[in-house]
């Protein structure tokens, strides 16, 4: 059975486990997070819209959603989380808030759950995207808006609705494009890297 194959047939206990993490020790795993970091720092200073005091719109996540497909939902946090912290440093718009933080850490679990080892499919992409607006953009980031700025539920929501409604079929879009092209091209580069380190420590 090829690698590939595995990688679809895993159960979803052995798919989702811990032991993903030990990806982290090796070099090209830890290089291309750096990367995917530095890009991520890139988009969210350029490519962020910010309307108001409480609604963004911008592409920073992008790299987040492609290190939680390659490697799974808890290094999808614990990159989601850091690049949050980070990006505040690198550019602070008012206080720190660990809200935000934990928003961003269960966005790359749920993107790891939908998309780690599994097919690209539509239906997968969207539902882990909607998943992501509804449960972290609408939920969890409405909370902190109200907390933060004291701001009623009902004069943030619909904008909030609308805003996440209108970018969900181009955050779809982009997914589809981006990650088969991930999965031609990063993946296998990865898997050689991998594979050249494991022949080393043999040898």
């Amino acid at each position: 059975m090829s690698e590939k194959r595995s990688d679809l047939t895993l159960k979803n206990s052995e798919r989702l486990s811990y032991k993903s993490m030990l990806e982290l020790q090796r070099l090209p795993v830890l290089c291309f997070c750096g990367l995917m970091g530095a890009v991520a720092i890139v988009l969210g200073t350029v490519a962020t819209i910010r309307i108001g005091d409480f609604l963004r719109i911008g592409f920073s996540s992008i790299p987040n959603q492609i290190v939680a497909y390659l490697f799974g939902p808890w290094i999808g946090a614990c990159f989601g989380g850091a690049m949050d912290i980070i990006k505040w440093f690198i550019n602070p718009t008012g206080e720190f808030f660990p809200g935000y933080t934990i928003t961003a850490i269960v966005a790359g679990i749920i993107y790891g759950i939908f998309l780690y080892k599994r097919p690209v499919k539509l239906w997968r992409v969207i539902a882990a995207e909607a998943c992501v607006k509804v449960f972290c953009n609408l939920g969890l980031n409405t909370i902190w808006v109200m907390m933060t700025t004291g701001n009623a539920f009902k004069a943030i929501m619909v904008p909030r609705i609308a805003a996440n409604a209108g970018k969900l079929p181009a955050d779809v879009i982009i997914l589809m494009i981006l990650l088969p092209v991930v999965n031609k091209v990063i993946k296998p580069a990865l898997s050689i890297n991998l594979k050249s380190l494991k022949q080393k420590k043999v040898s």
